[in-house]
């Protein structure tokens, strides 16, 4: 019966030939009406099967003219691909691919209909229907590749919706019907890549190597695309596409997006600049990465690098709102996906496209001319983030502040209005673990406090009287104004000294507030961070200011220990030679009026004013100094900075004072204090040193004070009123210590009660 049904439907197709060569059309139509609604469509198997070999029967018999019958022929063929049984459906692929190969071009205007066919086909578990499925699809794209009149519009929003399914073998399927439109010299697929290229970068992901492979290609061919018309290329559009797969799991999407993102920063330029926090929040985690991911860091870093370049000093220049660096770009207002900075921190967890589902909506847009303006506040925000972030590595920290640095010098108008919030993480950056990134953070910092910019009205503190202190930051006290007798210039006592903006000051003060309240950050970096940052700023102003801050310090424990360790670093380092030199002889005005601002906070510490007085060879105050020691309490600790300051006396930095022993006449208060160190010294390797120093001086007999000596570069400076100064400092550390003492026993007392 099977064999009698076939026969029966090729007779239609001898039929057929005859109502064609009689142009017959109506009977055609009912042959082949018959042959679906009674046939193709019956519920029977066999008459089903008849049905399909009549209709590729008939189009076969219809020749060059079955063009005119397509949708008849090839509807109720479509139909069957869904049959259950597989022997139909094999059927149906072998009808259709006779219909196709006869129609040939003229099957195209029903193109979307078979290549959804074909896609479902693609995926079908039986062997000889996949098989079958297959040589269709090869003779479908011969055809696509041969015509040129293939409608890519048309077919453009069926690959956006079939790109996003999870099916290997519909991925597979998908990816070679890209390659071959890519392939064709009329089809222009590159204007649409934005509606394809999310799905494109998760089919990367797929599990199958050989899908993997294929879909690198693809994107391989069309970045190769990019790079040949970059001019034709809707950068913007696809933007926040990249800034998602940047931040991938998949190693290879993630270097896929990064690659694709390093390329559109050099060909876009500063069409970018509008993505740029999305841009940084993919790229700056990746720079904290190990080997075992160092090809997704080197182009991390490119990207990061290229990024920065494109912000100008012209962005700091104009008002954002009238901003006038326009380029050539293609985003139209109804893009969703290219609406810059929709990529921020959370964002892509919300887009469908990047979780498997819909696709991301676009629609083709013609090229206009737009403002391309540079985020601040979105660069900041995540730039900001990111320093909040603990967890993130030294790296990207370090990333973050060298990008915030640039910020600075290219743009600060726009950067001094964000510096309030960002004081304080940096502030709270100088406990970092690593030194590089305290030295990008001090860079920064010192990029504030000397800036021009800082000095804008409406731009941090000028005015105590306004300050709100929080638990992190201080604001310039009320007597910020008024630094020695001089006011605010006496932080700028030289021509050469660079002016500081109404930042250094609270940078001084929230600096040594930091110091006191992480007495471990001033132990084991204090000295590190104030060398570096006598070496980006004045060093002249740091110490004055500091100065200052420390007299009116009421923790006065904190102050002899900060002014113990300035004072080291003023003694020690090669970053301070310049200001020891102008400390040395006190010849100018100037060099007296820091002298004297130094002194007054170095009595905190009576071992340190001693040294100063040394430094500056006021040797007859630090005798007098020293004959006030009687008067202190001698502890342990007094008699180690003691010690400390004699093998200081033996380095290189006192080189000139121990040559002065040798002028006995001129330096008899040298002698002298350097005697009243010795007594004060226990039997010790330090007495032994400083003992043996002493007996190396010429001519003990010539040590008489000469009458009337008096050292003519410092006749201005009261000496009298100094050392009633240091009097009445140490007397308040006296009265602080008995109660500290007191409360101690106190304690004790409870304890024992």
């Amino acid at each position: 019966s099977h064999l009698l049904l076939v026969m029966r439907c090729c007779c239609w197709g001898q039929l057929v030939r005859e109502f064609v060569a009689q142009n017959n059309t109506s009977q055609i139509k009912h042959v082949i009406q018959i042959l679906s609604q009674e046939f193709a469509l019956s519920q029977h198997p066999h008459s089903r099967k008849g049905g399909l070999i009549g209709l590729a029967a008939c189009s076969i018999a219809l020749g060059k003219d079955s063009g005119l019958y397509l949708k008849e022929l090839i509807e109720p063929v479509l139909t069957c691909f869904n049959d259950a049984d597989s022997r139909l459906r094999y059927y149906a692929c072998e009808a259709l691919y006779n219909i196709v190969k006869v129609a040939r071009g003229s099957v195209l205007p029903h193109f979307n209909v078979l290549f959804d066919g074909l896609s479902k086909l693609a995926a079908d578990p039986d062997p000889n229907v996949k098989s079958g499925s297959e040589l269709l699809d090869r003779l479908l794209k011969d055809i696509v590749t041969e015509s040129n009149q293939f409608d890519l519009v048309g077919f453009i929003p069926l690959l956006r919706e079939r790109i996003y399914s999870n099916n290997q073998y519909a991925r597979q399927f998908i990816i070679s019907w890209i390659l071959v439109l890519e392939s064709v010299p009329d089809i222009n697929l590159l204007d649409y890549l934005p509606e394809i290229l999310d799905g494109l970068f998760q089919i990367l992901g797929d599990n199958s190597k050989e899908i993997r492979k294929m879909c690198e290609v693809a994107l391989g061919e069309f970045l190769k695309e990019i790079k040949k018309n970059p001019s034709s290329v809707k950068f913007a559009e696809m933007a926040n596409i990249l800034v998602i797969h940047c931040q991938a799991a998949d190693d290879l999407i993630q270097l896929t997006a990064m690659c694709w993102m390093r390329e559109f920063i050099q060909l876009a330029g500063r069409v970018m600049l509008p993505y740029s926090s999305g841009i940084l929040t993919a790229v700056l985690p990746c720079l904290s990465y190990d080997d075992r991911k160092k090809s997704i860091l080197e182009v991390a870093n490119v990207c990061n690098q290229s990024l920065m370049k494109l912000v100008i000093p012209e962005d700091d220049e104009m008002d954002e709102a009238k901003q006038s660096v326009t380029l050539l770009a293609e985003p139209t207002p109804e893009e969703s996906v290219s609406n810059p900075e929709v990529a921020q921190p959370g964002w892509a967890g919300s887009t469908q496209g990047s979780t498997g589902g819909s696709a991301v909506e676009f629609s083709p847009a013609i090229s206009e001319r737009i403002q391309v303006t540079l985020n601040l506040d979105g660069i900041v925000q995540v730039l900001d983030c990111h320093l909040h972030d603990t967890s993130i590595g030294m790296m990207t920290r370090i990333a973050v502040l060298k990008w915030l640095y640039h910020l600075y010098i290219k743009t600060p108008r726009k950067m001094f209005r964000h510096t309030d919030s960002l004081f304080p993480i940096l502030l709270r950056t100088l406990s970092d673990e690593s030194d590089e990134v305290i030295l990008k953070d001090l860079e920064v910092l010192a990029e504030i406090a000397s800036s021009p910019a800082g000095q804008t009205e409406g731009h941090g503190p000028s005015d105590g009287s306004d300050a709100r202190p929080s638990p992190v930051e201080l604001h310039v006290p009320a007597r910020a104004s008024q630094l020695s007798s001089s006011g605010m210039k006496g932080l700028e006592c030289s021509p050469s000294t660079p002016t500081m903006n109404s930042y250094f000051y609270k940078f001084m003060i929230n600096l040594l507030k930091r110091f006191s309240s992480e007495r471990k950050l001033l132990e084991t970096r204090g000295a590190f961070i104030i060398r570096q940052l006598c070496l980006l700023l004045n060093a002249e102003n740091i110490f004055h200011s500091m100065a200052d801050i420390l007299l009116r310090e009421e923790d006065l424990k904190f102050a002899s220990t900060m002014v113990h360790t300035l004072n080291t670093i003023l003694l020690t380092s090669s970053e301070l030679f310049q200001l020891r030199n102008q400390l040395k002889d006190l010849n100018t005005p100037e060099s007296r009026n820091l002298f004297c601002c130094l002194y007054r906070s170095w009595c905190h510490n009576p071992v340190t004013t001693v040294s100063l007085c040394f430094l500056t060879q006021n040797y007859k105050h630090a005798y007098d100094l020293i004959q006030k020691f009687g008067d202190l309490e001698v502890t342990v600790d007094f008699l180690t900075e003691v010690d400390k300051l004699v093998q200081l006396i033996e380095c290189p930095i006192f080189t000139y004072l121990r040559l002065q022993l040798l002028d006995v006449k001129n330096n008899p208060y040298l002698i002298k204090a350097l005697y009243g160190l010795l007594m004060l010294l226990p039997q010790s390797s330090a007495f032994q040193l400083l003992s043996h120093r002493l007996q190396c001086v010429p001519n003990p007999e010539l040590m008489q004070t000469a009458t009337g000596f008096k050292r003519a570069s410092a006749s201005n400076i009261d000496y009298t009123e100094l050392l009633q100064h240091f009097e009445k400092v140490q007397n308040k550390h006296l009265e602080a210590r008995h109660q500290r003492a007191g409360r101690a026993e106190q304690l004790d007392r409870r304890v024992v009660l």
